[in-house]
C-alpha cells in the first residue's frame, strides 16, 4: 500500500512543490493550515504530516500538539518545517512530540530521507514486535497516549485469553469502543488486524509460560485459547519460526 503524506502549509507555491517532489513515491494530501489538516486526518487514513510551523488559523507546533495528544491521529510522525533557526524553537517542537525538525530553507533530498526513515524505522519495529515471542506490545508507542492504548488493550487481551470467541466485537465492548475506532487504531499503530494482534498477545503469553517450564504444551494451548494442540504448535512455528516444543527447550535452564 502507498503510505499517504499530509503536507500542511500556507504558502501555495512550496506545498505544490513538495507535492511534485514527494507524489511519485506517496500519496499525497494537502492543507493550507492547521485547521484543515484536522479536518483532514478526521476522515483520512495518513501515515505522515509534514507541516510548517508559522501559518495562520491553527501553527505547525498546536497542530503537533493536538495531532500527539489525539486518541485517534497520535501515532502519526510529525516532521515539522520551519524558518525559526533557534534552539528554542527546536525544543519547543520536540516538547510537543514532533517526530522530526527541518529549518528552511531545506534540501528536498534531506526531507525524503527523513519520511523514508520515520516510516521504515516503523516498520521495522511492528515487525520485530510480531515475530519475537517476549517483546512487548508497548515497544510499538510513539507518544504516552499510544502508550496507554497499548497498555489497556494488552491488559484486556490478556485478561480474556481463555475465551475462545474473543474477537473484535467482543474486544470492542469490553474496551467500551466502537469496532470501527478500535479497528482502525490497531491497524494503523501495528499494521495488524484486531484479531491477528489477539493471536500474537496469545501466542506471546504461551511463549512466557514454556519459558517458565512449568506446563506441558497442551496445558498451555489450552490455557491461551487453543482448542487444538496442532492448530496452536502450527501457529507458535509459524509467527515465531520454532515449535513451542523448540523453544521450551531452548529456555530451559543448563
Amino acid at each position: 500500500m502507498t503510505p499517504t503524506i499530509l503536507l500542511v502549509d500556507d504558502n501555495e507555491e512550496i506545498i505544490e512543490f513538495l507535492a511534485d517532489e514527494l507524489g511519485g513515491q506517496y500519496r499525497v494530501l494537502k492543507a493550507a493550515d492547521g485547521d484543515e489538516a484536522l479536518s483532514i486526518l478526521g476522515r483520512e487514513a495518513v501515515h505522515l504530516v509534514v507541516s510548517d510551523v508559522m501559518m495562520p488559523v491553527l501553527d505547525g507546533f498546536e497542530l503537533c500538539r493536538l495531532i500527539k495528544t489525539n486518541f485517534e491521529f497520535s501515532h502519526i510522525p510529525v516532521i515539522l518545517l520551519t524558518a525559526k533557526n533557534t534552539l528554542q524553537s527546536k525544543i519547543e517542537g520536540l516538547k510537543l512530540g514532533a517526530d522530526a525538525y527541518i529549518e528552511k530553507p531545506f534540501s528536498p533530498e534531506h526531507l525524503q530521507v527523513q519520511i523514508a526513515n520515520l516510516l521504515t524505522n516503523r516498520h521495522k519495529i511492528r515487525e520485530y514486535f510480531a515475530n519475537s515471542p517476549l517483546v512487548h506490545i508497548k515497544s510499538m508507542a510513539y507518544s504516552t497516549a499510544d502508550e496507554q492504548f497499548l497498555e489497556t488493550l494488552n491488559e484486556t487481551i490478556r485478561q480474556h485469553l481463555e475465551d475462545t470467541e474473543l474477537d473484535v466485537e467482543k474486544l470492542a465492548r469490553i474496551m467500551t469502543m466502537s469496532r470501527p475506532t478500535l479497528y482502525r487504531k490497531i491497524k494503523a499503530i501495528s499494521n495488524l488486524t484486531p484479531n491477528e494482534l489477539i493471536n500474537i498477545t496469545r501466542l506471546k503469553k504461551a511463549a512466557e509460560m514454556l519459558a517458565a517450564g512449568q506446563y506441558k504444551v497442551y496445558e498451555v494451548a489450552d490455557m491461551v485459547g487453543y482448542n487444538s494442540q496442532n492448530n496452536f504448535g502450527r501457529n507458535f512455528l509459524k509467527q515465531f519460526g520454532i515449535t513451542p516444543t523448540e523453544y521450551m527447550n531452548m529456555k530451559k535452564p543448563e
